[in-house]
C-alpha cells in the first residue's frame, strides 16, 4: 500500500480532495466579496488542515513549512496547519529490498553485517532504517521514496493555488518570494548526495564546538537517493522539557551554538526548525541531524543581520534601513520602516538586554502572535510588502530556535551569547572562511556573490 501511496498516480485522489476543498474555499471568498461580509479564516483554514491532512507527502512538508514561517500565512492557518503529522506509511520490507539493490546493486546486503527492515523513522520524503556496518559501526540508511520527485512538483503546484487563493482576501504579505524559496530548498531536499555534502560542511563549521555532534556520511553507501551515515544516539529535545532549569539552561546554550555559531563564521544556517532534527545526548551534547534544508548567504547578509542589531540598540534609522536593502526589501517608505522595525525589535529584543531571561518573558507564544497579528495588520493597511527571498529561512530559523526555547523555558543571558559570536566580526574574513569550507566540501556551486 505505502508504494501505491508515495506515487504520483496514488495521490490523484487525494489531490482531488485538496482541489475540491480548495475550490469552495475560492467560491466562498468570491461570494463574502460580492456580498460585502466578512470571511471565516478559521473554518477555512480547519477545511484546508483536513484536506491537506490526506496526504502525509511534500505538501504536508510544505504546509508545515508554511506554519512556521512567521507572516507567510494569517496566524489561524498557521495554528491549524501546525497541527499536521508529517510521519508516512512506511514502506514494507519487500520493497524496502527492491530500492536498496536499486542504489546499491543486487548485492547490497553483502555490504552491511545487520540490516533492519524495519524504518526507525518514516517522514514525508522518505525513510531511515538502522543498520550495523562490518566493522561494527552503526549507521542510519535514509531511503527516499520512489517517485518523489513527481509527487513534490505537483504538490508545489498545489501550493502555488493556495498562495493565490490567499493573496485575493490578505494583502499584507506577497508570498511570490517566499514560494520560490520554499520551491527551491525543497527540490534540493531531494538530492541526498547535496545533503550529505551539507552534513560534511557542518562537521567541519562545528568541529570545534565540543557540545554539538554530526553525523560522518558514509560515502560508498550513499546516493542521490540513499543517504547512509553514522548513527547518532539520543533521546527527543522535548524529552528533557521537565528537568531541571541548570539542565533545560544548557540544551538552550548548545541549541544556540550548534545553529548560530555556523551563520555568524560561515553565513549558513539549518533551515529547518522541526523538533525531529535534533536530540540530546545523555550528557546533554546536542546531535544535529537531517541537512537537507540548508541556507547559503553571501557573507553581506550576515553583516545586515549585525547592523540591524545595532541600529535598534543606537535607534540609528539610516543604518535600519540600509539592513533591510542589505537583505533585498525593497521600495522602503518611512511607514514600512516603522512596521519593520516593530518585528525587528521583537525579534531581537532577548538579545539586547544583558541579563537571564526566558526567550519571551510570559513563556508563551502568545506575545509573538499579537506582535505578528498586528504587523500583518499593519501592512495590510500600508499597501503590503514582498518579503525578499533571503529573509524567509533566516526568520523561520529564528523563529523556530526560539519555538524551542520556549518548550525547554530556558533562562539564559542570549545578549551574552550573541555578543560572543559577533566578537570581531569581519564581512571579508566571513567571505573567505565561506568560499573555503564550500569548496572543501564540494559546494562551491553555492557559493554565493
Amino acid at each position: 500500500m505505502a508504494e501505491v501511496e508515495n506515487t504520483l498516480v496514488g495521490r490523484l485522489g487525494r489531490y482531488a480532495q485538496v482541489g475540491t476543498t480548495m475550490a469552495g474555499q475560492a467560491a466562498r471568498i468570491a461570494g463574502a466579496r460580492l456580498m460585502g461580509r466578512g470571511f471565516d479564516r478559521l473554518a477555512h483554514a480547519t477545511d484546508l488542515r483536513e484536506a491537506l491532512g490526506g496526504l502525509k507527502g511534500p505538501l504536508m512538508k510544505v504546509a508545515q513549512m508554511m506554519a512556521t514561517i512567521p507572516d507567510a500565512l494569517p496566524a489561524e492557518y498557521a495554528a491549524e496547519l501546525a497541527q499536521l503529522q508529517s510521519n508516512a506509511p512506511p514502506m514494507g520490507k519487500p520493497f524496502v529490498r527492491r530500492r536498496m539493490a536499486a542504489e546499491l546493486g543486487p548485492e547490497w546486503r553483502a555490504r552491511f553485517a545487520e540490516f533492519d527492515f524495519d524504518a526507525a523513522a518514516a517522514a514525508s520524503l522518505g525513510q531511515v532504517h538502522r543498520a550495523t556496518l562490518h566493522d561494527g559501526r552503526a549507521v542510519a540508511c535514509k531511503l527516499q521514496y520512489p517517485a518523489i520527485e513527481a509527487a513534490v512538483e505537483a504538490d508545489l503546484q498545489q501550493l502555488r493555488v493556495i498562495f493565490a487563493i490567499y493573496k485575493r482576501y490578505d494583502s499584507s504579505i506577497d508570498p511570490t518570494r517566499i514560494y520560490e524559496e520554499i520551491q527551491a530548498r525543497l527540490r534540493e531536499e531531494l538530492d541526498y548526495a547535496r545533503e550529505g555534502r551539507h552534513m560534511a560542511l557542518y562537521r567541519a563549521m562545528l568541529a570545534a564546538e565540543p557540545h554539538v555532534h554530526v553525523p560522518e556520511v558514509i560515502s560508498e553507501l550513499s546516493t542521490r537517493r540513499l543517504l547512509t551515515m553514522t548513527w547518532l544516539d539520543g533521546v527527543p529535545l522535548l524529552s528533557m522539557k521537565d528537568e531541571d532549569q541548570a539542565t533545560r539552561d544548557k540544551l538552550a546554550l548548545n541549541m544556540f551554538r550548534a545553529w548560530y555559531r555556523p551563520f555568524y563564521d560561515y553565513g549558513v544556517i539549518h533551515g529547518d526548525p522541526h523538533l525531529g532534527n535534533y536530540t540530546v545526548r545523555p550528557d546533554l551534547d546536542i546531535n544535529l541531524l537531517d541537512f537537507g534544508c540548508i541556507r547559503i548567504f553571501p557573507a553581506r547578509f550576515v553583516k545586515g543581520v549585525i547592523d540591524l542589531y545595532w541600529a535598534l540598540v543606537r535607534e540609528d534609522r539610516d543604518l535600519a534601513v540600509s539592513a533591510y536593502e542589505i537583505w533585498g526589501f525593497k521600495d522602503l517608505g518611512d511607514e514600512l520602516i516603522d512596521i519593520l522595525n516593530e518585528w525587528a525589535r521583537f525579534l531581537y529584543g532577548p538579545l539586547m538586554e544583558d541579563r537571564s531571561r526566558p526567550i519571551e518573558e510570559t513563556n508563551t507564544s502568545h506575545e509573538g502572535r499579537r506582535v505578528a497579528i498586528r504587523v500583518a495588520q499593519r501592512l495590510r493597511e500600508a499597501g503590503g510588502v514582498m518579503p525578499p527571498r533571503e529573509f524567509v529561512f533566516m526568520d523561520r530559523a529564528a523563529i523556530g530556535l526560539g519555538g524551542v526555547f520556549l518548550h525547554l523555558r530556558a533562562e539564559v543571558n542570549w545578549h551574552r551569547l550573541f555578543m560572543d559570536l559577533i566578537e570581531g566580526f569581519d564581512v571579508d574574513a566571513l567571505d573567505r572562511r565561506q568560499r573555503a569550507a564550500l569548496a572543501a566540501a564540494g559546494l562551491e556551486d553555492e557559493a554565493v556573490a
